[in-house]
């Protein structure tokens, strides 16, 4: 009898275990990517800058289009993911998705800014840009939170 419950908690540890690591390799995947659009990020970001104030707009276009396409890539990958069967999974992965697609939303901005026909019409996308930038941080912290209570509910801690 006392093998038998042995072998049962042995079974149930091992199952939290793997369910538990299931659960860790869906933050680690999404946080993988995110990390891997930092330094297109940071480039993009500076060759924005960089045209916008020498005034070559269709060089901001090109630019920001290239970056609205590798985020789109992320996106694509992430909602392709399988999501375990964890407590709050799909809400993490859900939140994750918003964020990324606010991410190229950013970009699609910044692109439309560069397309504008004129002074007039690059002003008004502008000024929708920065109402958009303004929320960057609310987005942000969302998923953050939602990748929090994710790692809480399923045992495991954040890097």
């Amino acid at each position: 009898m006392l093998k038998k419950l042995f072998l049962l908690a042995v079974l149930v540890t091992a199952f939290v275990s793997c369910k538990s690591k299931k659960a860790f390799n869906l933050s680690e995947d999404i946080t993988a990517k995110e990390q891997s659009l930092e330094p297109d990020i940071k480039a993009t970001e500076e060759a924005v800058g960089r045209y916008g104030a020498a005034q070559q707009f269709d060089s901001v276009a090109y630019v920001s289009e290239k970056m609205e396409k590798k985020v789109q890539t992320k996106i694509d990958e992430i909602e392709a993911m399988k999501v375990p069967d964890a407590t709050g999974a799909q809400e993490f992965h859900d939140e994750a998705v918003v964020y990324f697609k606010f991410i190229k939303k950013m970009y699609t901005g910044y692109k439309n800014v560069g397309l504008a026909k004129t002074d007039e019409e690059r002003q008004a996308i502008a000024v929708d840009l920065q109402k958009l930038v303004d929320e960057k941080n609310d987005v942000m912290v969302r998923m953050q939170a939602a990748q929090r209570k994710y790692a809480d509910a399923n045992g495991f801690k954040i890097k």
